[in-house]
């Protein structure tokens, strides 16, 4: 790969995600301090990612993989993301807001596949060549996260002065920037031109097959279980961290993204050390452990407990939706591995989080106390909870299988 494609698809990823970590790690805070918006609210908001999750294989499927180059859609997609992304800047109410970050969710989220469609159309080796490429991604949302925190605008006189709202201008000028430079990213013509697509090629249900194997059906309920408590994550930490008084909050949100490439790294080896089925358990144990921390830590003298639970997501994350990403791999046939990758991100961020976010926005409303802070102990026992449920009924079901070792190369 020629330097300059390098420096292109490096500040592709970089962009691409420091946009998403640049206003989605902050919307609870924004909208429970700038909108006053309830749980449920920000439940719905949240909630839109799953929308775009659901929508995106249709824009990719329909449009991306049969009529136009793959650089040339990204870059009208950030434009009009742009676009959205000031109006919500904007917004002084949730009725406002919401249809606009509905919008913008389903113009987005296809952009995570196009992104990779951009990048490995390049490589002669991608599974050696995407890593170095992905990493820009994970650094763009670590600084991010980073940058709000510098420019104080998660404080708590940030967000006394409404100043959380500039992060949606921020991401503006980045997707607009990313917009235009989209089109100057090495031609990705479609993969499908000419040919004829059906639903449920689109929809990966050509991988519902696998679903017949008792071992790949436990596996398949307990991802879409385990995005329940995960989406308790995504919706409550940060309005969490911010409420309970921790300095920096996103800043230290960003621990989490570290600890996710470190863990990526030691993955491999628990799969040739422990298995399959341990790595996942050790995954979903560590959601439990999480939110336990979370429930009985404090910004105090117990604030190693919160940075604990933050620092966890590398093995959250890692140890099962990677892990399962590999096993899923491991069980689909060569012509079907496309679409049961394509059902399983359907059913969890999907219809797993879509689920979760709703609960997760009805348990912060029951846990609301009357001076507008929340019982956090109990809201995070909740997730807690669920996660160490379904990592029993995962234990006691699911039956150890060996994987191929050519399958879990990172």
């Amino acid at each position: 790969m020629k330097n300059l494609v390098r420096f292109q698809l490096s500040a592709m990823m970089f962009l691409e995600f420091f946009i998403w970590g640049g206003w989605f790690v902050t919307l609870g805070t924004f909208l429970g301090n700038n909108l006053e918006a309830t749980g449920a609210q920000t439940g719905m908001a949240f909630s839109t990612q799953s929308w775009g999750a659901i929508i995106a294989p249709f824009i990719i499927g329909l449009i991306a993989d049969r009529f136009f180059n793959a650089e040339r859609i990204l870059g009208v997609l950030h434009l009009l993301g742009a676009g959205l992304l000031y109006l919500m800047f904007n917004a002084d109410d949730f009725s406002t807001f919401y249809p606009l970050v509905l919008g913008y969710m389903i113009i987005y989220m296809p952009t995570l596949a196009l992104v990779n469609s951009i990048s490995f159309n390049q490589m002669t080796d991608p599974s050696k060549q995407f890593s170095g490429i992905r990493v820009f991604g994970t650094l763009g949302w670590i600084i991010a996260g980073m940058v709000i925190s510098y420019l104080a605008w998660d404080s708590a006189e940030g967000r006394a002065d409404g100043l959380l709202r500039n992060t949606f201008l921020m991401v503006s000028v980045a997707s607009a920037v990313l917009g235009i430079f989209s089109f100057t990213l090495p031609k990705t013509p479609p993969t499908s031109k000419g040919e004829k697509v059906t639903l449920s090629e689109i929809l990966g249900l050509e991988a519902l097959a696998l679903l017949k194997g008792k071992n790949f059906l436990m596996f398949f309920i307990a991802s879409v279980l385990i995005c329940i408590p995960l989406a308790f994550y995504y919706q409550n930490a940060n309005p969490f961290l911010a409420e309970v008084g921790m300095e920096d909050p996103t800043a230290m949100m960003t621990i989490g993204q570290i600890s996710e490439v470190l863990f990526l790294l030691l993955l491999p080896f628990f799969f040739k050390k422990f298995g399959f089925k341990i790595t996942l358990l050790a995954g979903m144990l560590a959601w439990t452990l999480r939110y336990l921390l979370f429930a009985y830590g404090d910004a105090g003298e117990l604030a190693y407990m919160l940075i604990i639970g933050i620092a966890l997501h590398g093995i959250c994350y890692d140890f099962f939706f990677v892990a399962g990403q590999i096993y899923t791999d491991s069980k689909a046939g060569p012509k079907i591995k496309s679409a049961a990758q394509g059902l399983i991100t359907l059913a969890t961020y999907g219809v797993g989080m879509l689920i979760g976010f709703w609960v997760a926005g009805q348990i912060s409303d029951m846990y609301l106390n009357t001076d507008g802070t929340h019982d956090w102990e109990q809201i995070w026992i909740v997730p807690a909870g669920f996660a160490l449920v379904v990592m029993i009924l995962f234990a006691i079901f699911f039956k150890d299988e060996k994987i191929a070792k050519k399958d879990i190369e990172i």
